[in-house]
């Protein structure tokens, strides 16, 4: 379909001209204009200019098409049409004629521009260019921007950030020539950081504007869009680097919770964590402050942990909430690590909230807390899929900066600048990369398979194939470490943290095998003989002397004392061993009582005895019943998964089924609203204007006359349309709908009106 010269007098009339297809993409790139459907097409133009929606769509536009709006409105396109030769001639040399064409035709698509030949604007619409068409702008690189604005004074930063977050333009006598040159605004003239319009006026040039707000520095005189020149690496690299953090974000993620789970961390009453619980989780963890802020946020949106009443109770419970593990936490530990990573990376990918927010400043100059609402952001998730979109289209194992990724940013979505400046999108995809779906500053496999929304299985694949291959062999030392050469298959690894503690970690993990270790072995049931079996069997380097020495002293001392349940009882079979417990003042702590050379009783619990005497320096051991040695380890606390709060989520867009159901009501609500009106009834309630509803419609199957009809659907909206009855009775009309091409049911006590067709 084509457009005559002159565009049509509103958009009402122009929606009118456009075909179903076209109404459908309208519809799908404007979701809220569906809700509630409109009835006609003059109803779906009035919201279509309405403010709110026009700028919540102009929030996908980029600086091109911005651009255009903002020419459009400035030469009068709001009141009258203008020519697209004219349009043409304002951008010339500046943007391809192509990429016009591209912008205004989504412009078109959504309805803020109508019109080919001659143009038109919603007046909206002209609002969304958030900078001046001929601001004005500086010969200063970023770089040196940013260096000038660090040697300002306190005066001179003042002045510059009231320009930035208000109005560009100043007035002031100092910009007058003969100025002298130490005044503030001077040597700002001088910089190159303010711009000389007259003798009264100065002007703060975009850049220096956009670094002082936080933003990316860009010129949006620039009708071109930015290029990446992206670094490429194989994807093998890629998958590696991605998969070395995702190791190592389990392995914090693991430390975390068996941290909280000793030790469960009191939430503020404001909510989340204060700074010195997230200084103390960060020691133990082993991780600065806002890599725990990571932690600790996705762990929360997994429900992993929550705050609550922990089971047991700190020793010094104050009858506050606690973060602390849920029982979801124990089945994560068991999971395979392909598995953990995948809920993990799915969370961060939706979580609405922003966890490189903890620890900045809020309005009030506090710092926002780990875990509270301040961190919130529904947002969010849209933004980092914006971000890993860019990185994803620059093709597989193809990296870009930070800087780079927002200069794409900046120019596609500068109405974001506000709140996705350089700074939230070098964090963000710092964020990416500790998560794993980034390796190299290239989308790794895995990530790109869940950013595509993958099946659950491929994403699951992917991951197992970028992981190392779990290997069954360590490599013991002679100075009693061991190391793992990759990572572990379960089994081994289980047995070798039980008997050794990690004294650090990284592609290749270095365990120490210590006393503690290996009564710590001991403790949890394995023998002398299973450690030397376990070391033997599984090192691909001789087992050292040091260590069988140590395993056989340790496992000879190791439950000479056992302690049973009297409230406890404590047994020896070397009387002078229990004499020198006896003798000890840990004796009289747990009120020990001696039954016999080789037996004493306590009152305290037993896990209480088994601490206290390990504290004195004895290694006894606990046992049940029937005489076997007990792991009494404890799991640590848990506190119960509280329900989830509520996710505001966008709208999302009409199926196609949805999309023809509304074009066809558009329709008909359209023909409806233009067809001349006769003489109606109305229904209201009575039995007469029941009757003659009825006799009405009766009157129009006879004669086979078309009536206009108002009806008020089951959700409760009202419509009117034009139908051809076809039968009335037992309170329904049988008629057939033009819009839907079939006969409907319309029930009688939900027709408004009657009214024939003339």
């Amino acid at each position: 379909m084509t457009d005559t010269d002159a565009a049509p007098d509103s958009l009402a009339s122009w929606l009118a001209t456009r075909t179903d297809a076209e109404l459908a993409d309208l519809l799908r790139l404007r979701p809220d204009l569906a809700v509630p459907p409109p009835s006609t097409l003059t109803v779906l133009a009035s919201r279509a200019e309405q403010r709110v929606s026009v700028l919540r769509v102009a929030d996908d536009l980029d600086v091109l098409e911005l651009t255009l709006l903002g020419l459009l409105g400035r030469d009068g396109a709001t009141a009258a049409g203008v020519r697209r030769d004219q349009l043409a001639d304002a951008v010339a040399g500046r943007a391809p004629a192509r990429a016009v064409d591209r912008a205004l035709a989504a412009l078109r698509q959504r309805a803020l521009v109508w019109g080919t030949t001659v143009l038109r604007v919603t007046p909206a619409a002209v609002e969304a260019l958030s900078w001046r068409l001929d601001p004005a702008t500086t010969a200063l690189t970023p770089d040196q921007i940013t260096a000038a604005l660090d040697a300002l004074t306190a005066d001179e930063r003042r002045l510059l950030d009231t320009l930035a977050h208000s109005s560009p333009v100043g007035r002031t006598r100092d910009a007058a020539p003969g100025t002298p040159p130490d005044r503030p605004v001077q040597r700002l003239l001088a910089a190159g950081l303010l711009s000389w319009r007259d003798e009264q006026t100065v002007e703060l040039p975009v850049q220096v504007g956009q670094a002082l707000r936080g933003e990316t520095i860009t010129d949006p005189t620039t009708l071109t869009p930015p290029t990446i020149r992206g670094s490429k690496h194989r994807i093998a690299e890629v998958n590696a680097a991605a998969a070395g953090e995702a190791l190592e974000l389990l392995r914090h993620c693991e430390r975390l919770l068996v941290a909280l789970g000793d030790h469960p961390a009191p939430s503020l009453r404001a909510g989340g964590l204060g700074v010195r619980e997230i200084r103390r989780l960060a020691k133990i963890v082993g991780v600065d402050e806002s890599r725990l802020a990571l932690l600790l946020e996705l762990q929360a949106g997994a429900g992993l942990i929550s705050s609550g009443l922990p089971d047991p109770p700190p020793a010094a419970d104050t009858g506050e909430d606690y973060w602390a593990p849920t029982a979801a936490a124990d089945g994560w530990l068991d999971a395979a690590a392909a598995h953990r990573w995948q809920l993990l990376a799915q969370v961060w990918l939706n979580l609405q909230r922003l966890p490189w927010l903890v620890g900045l400043r809020d309005p009030n100059d506090k710092p926002i807390a780990a875990l509270s609402d301040e961190a919130r952001a529904s947002a969010a998730p849209r933004e980092r899929r914006f971000l890993l979109d860019i990185v994803a289209e620059l093709g597989t194992g193809v990296g870009a900066s930070a800087a780079q990724v927002a200069d794409v940013v900046a120019w596609r979505r500068p109405r974001w600048s506000a709140r996705l400046g350089a700074a939230a999108i070098d964090r963000t995809l710092t964020e990416a990369a500790a998560v794993g779906l980034i390796g190299r500053d290239a989308l790794s496999s895995p990530g790109r398979s869940l950013l595509h929304d993958g099946p659950p299985e491929s994403v699951l694949a992917e991951m197992v194939a970028a992981l190392p291959t779990p290997i069954d062999h360590v490599l013991v030392q002679a100075d009693l470490t061991v190391i793992a050469p990759g990572p572990l298959v379960p089994g081994l690894l289980a047995e070798i943290t039980l008997v050794a503690d990690v004294e650090s970690a990284g592609a290749a993990t270095v365990y120490r095998v210590g006393e503690a270790g290996v009564r710590r072995a001991l403790d949890a049931g394995r023998t002398a003989a299973e450690l030397h079996a376990l070391f033997a069997t599984h090192s691909r380097t001789p087992v050292p002397q040091a260590l069988t020495y140590l395993i056989d002293d340790v496992a000879r001392r190791h439950g000479r004392l056992r302690v049973g349940i009297a409230q406890a009882f404590v047994r020896c079979d070397d009387p002078a061993t229990l004499a020198e417990v006896l003798s000890s003042t840990v004796a009289e702590t747990l009120a020990l009582r001696a039954l016999a050379p080789t037996v004493a009783v306590s009152q305290a619990p037993l896990g209480e005895v088994l601490d206290r005497l390990r504290a004195a320096g004895f290694a006894p051991a606990g046992e049940d019943s029937s005489g076997a040695i007990v792991d009494l380890r404890s799991a640590g606390a848990r506190v119960p998964k509280r329900r989830a709060r509520p996710v505001r989520r966008m709208p999302a867009p009409p199926s196609d089924e949805q999309l023809d159901l509304l074009v066809r009501q558009l329709r008909a609500g359209q023909r409806a609203a233009s067809t001349p009106r006769g003489d109606a009834v109305r229904a209201d309630g009575s039995r007469a204007s029941s009757a003659a509803t009825v006799a009405l419609l009766q009157l129009a199957v006879k004669v086979g006359r078309s009536v206009r009809i108002g009806y008020v659907d089951a959700q409760g909206i009202a419509t009117e349309r034009i139908v051809d009855p076809v039968s009335v009775g037992g309170g329904q009309l049988d008629a057939f709908d033009p819009a839907d091409g079939a006969i409907r049911r319309f029930t009688l006590h939900r027709v408004t009106s009657v009214s024939l067709v003339d």
